[in-house]
């Protein structure tokens, strides 16, 4: 019989004969579990400087401040005329465009002006083409609005938007294209960001086909394809993705030898005859932290310290299962929580819906369950066992059903799933 479990003072395993898989193996409560994981990646990864082209999907290591008022110069919201008190005004001057400085505009006078231009000093206003009316002739312009044009009208006025050395977005904010669009328009042209996390991805199995139909007793790596851009969505760098056969040479040599900051693996994690991950982690020193967690699916995956690089730095080990589902319930319990926190990534906080239908539990697990939302209603999907990825393919967000279960009309918390 396979020994119990036995913590250290920290909470964590040493990995001993007590810590083999087994039926005694005590499984971490879901929370828990994750916690473990942001907590053993430490500090998040040093910063580092990017140009505004390098920077998408790494966080913030600072927070932004405006370098400049924006606008930076009163400015036309609108297509139209940049007018001097109220009309018919006197046309003067060819226009201004953006990007051009204009000259001081005269009382009862009125310019051309292109939405964006720097406002004629002494312009009140900007009357909107549609409401204008020249009169080459006469030289005059009339407006044709029923209501006055009031002061400041249709002008953007300095500073609207923020002030020179104000906070636009806090230290670990995810650097998305809409951030970097804010960061141009505020001044920058390098960003102060943490280093993303490495990240080797091991693929194990001789199972598994790389292309074409499944056949022959053997199925498609659903998961190589899967993970890869899940990972760069986690702000992860992908620096190898290898498939290994179920050997514990070429699987210890692969851990041993990797110098990602985190090393993922699928399969192995269970304690059939060639599950080799624990057998590895042994051999290679490694500290096992999570060593299953009560959730379903994907009870069996875990979390190791391993020895640190020749150059100091410290690594780790994330086991997932090798059932699609269960993998993804993994990859959202132990290696989303460490990736972000080595990214200097904020922890989004999971959303608080309602069941539109009863959302089934596992009697004393947590349950990661496929769903689909709208609203602030959710519902949940068929085709939810571990190997299958027909509901996660339809699914929006995974529901956290506590045990026993969640009756419809009850709160439910929700994790959004990338991509949506």
């Amino acid at each position: 019989m396979t020994a119990s479990r036995t913590d250290t003072a920290d909470g964590t395993a040493p990995h001993g004969p007590d810590t083999r898989p087994g039926p005694l193996r005590a499984a971490r409560d879901w929370e828990r579990a994750r916690a473990i994981a942001r907590s053993c990646a430490g500090q998040p990864l040093p910063a580092v400087p990017r140009t505004l082209a390098d920077a998408l999907g790494h966080a913030l290591a600072e927070p932004l401040l405006a370098l400049t008022d924006l606008p930076s110069f009163d400015t036309a919201a609108m297509d139209g005329w940049a007018v001097t008190g109220p009309g018919p005004w006197r046309l003067a001057g060819a226009g201004v465009l953006a990007g051009a400085q204009p000259g001081p505009l005269g009382p009862g006078s009125a310019v051309p002006i292109a939405t964006g231009a720097r406002v004629p000093p002494g312009a009140t206003a900007v009357l909107r083409r549609e409401h204008g009316e020249a009169d080459a002739g006469q030289g005059l312009l009339y407006d044709r609005c029923p209501g006055p044009v009031c002061e400041g009208q249709d002008i953007r006025p300095r500073g609207q938007e923020c002030r020179s050395g104000e906070p636009l977005l806090p230290a670990g904010t995810a650097v998305t294209e809409r951030v970097l669009g804010l960061a141009a328009a505020a001044g920058y042209d390098r960003l102060t960001v943490h280093r993303r996390p490495s990240v080797e991805l091991l693929v194990l199995g001789d199972e598994l086909l790389g292309e074409g139909v499944p056949r022959g007793g053997r199925v498609r790596d659903a998961l190589g394809p899967l993970l890869v851009p899940w990972l760069r969505r986690c702000g992860a760098e992908l620096i190898g993705h290898h498939r290994i056969a179920d050997d514990p040479g070429p699987l210890r040599e692969a851990v041993r030898r990797s110098p990602a900051d985190v090393v993922l693996t699928t399969g192995s994690t269970a304690a059939g005859p060639v599950d080799f991950l624990h057998d590895t982690l042994r051999s290679v020193g490694a500290r096992l932290l999570v060593d299953s967690v009560a959730v379903r699916p994907g009870h069996p995956m875990l979390l190791a310290e391993l020895p640190a690089t020749a150059d100091g730095r410290a690594r780790r080990l994330v086991g997932l299962p090798g059932n699609p589902l269960a993998a993804v319930s993994g990859l959202v319990t132990l290696a989303e929580p460490l990736l972000r926190h080595l990214g200097g990534h904020r922890d989004p906080a999971p959303a608080r819906l309602t069941a539109a239908a009863a959302l089934p539990g596992h009697p004393s697990d947590t349950r990661l369950l496929p769903v689909f939302t709208a609203g602030r209603d959710v519902t949940p999907l068929p085709f939810d066992g571990p190997a299958m990825l027909r509901g996660l393919a339809l699914a929006d967000a995974l529901a956290v059903v506590p045990p026993g279960g969640v009756p419809a009309g009850t709160g439910v918390d929700v994790l959004e799933l990338p991509g949506r």
